[in-house]
């Protein structure tokens, strides 16, 4: 599943490929921006971890992983 989080301040959003369903990622998001020093803290399918302070979260898209096909095709 793919996750974009815009960040304010931040020209360019941030995509990570997770196997969290979409559920948890929207109880996580939820709940750090719901606390008063809340981190989002999303783990992607390498199993790296990411840390976004809440407030600087603009937004968040979660959905299916576009796994779109990049290069040429023969005709």
């Amino acid at each position: 599943m793919e996750v974009k989080i815009g960040i304010s301040d931040s020209p360019r959003e941030l995509i990570v490929n997770s196997a969290q369903t979409p559920d948890e990622v929207e109880k996580i998001v939820s709940g750090a921006i719901g606390a008063s020093d809340g981190v989002v803290s999303l783990i992607d399918e390498k199993g790296r971890k990411f840390l976004i302070q809440a407030s600087k979260v603009a937004y968040v898209e979660i959905g299916p992983t576009t796994g779109g096909k990049v290069g040429f095709a023969r005709s």
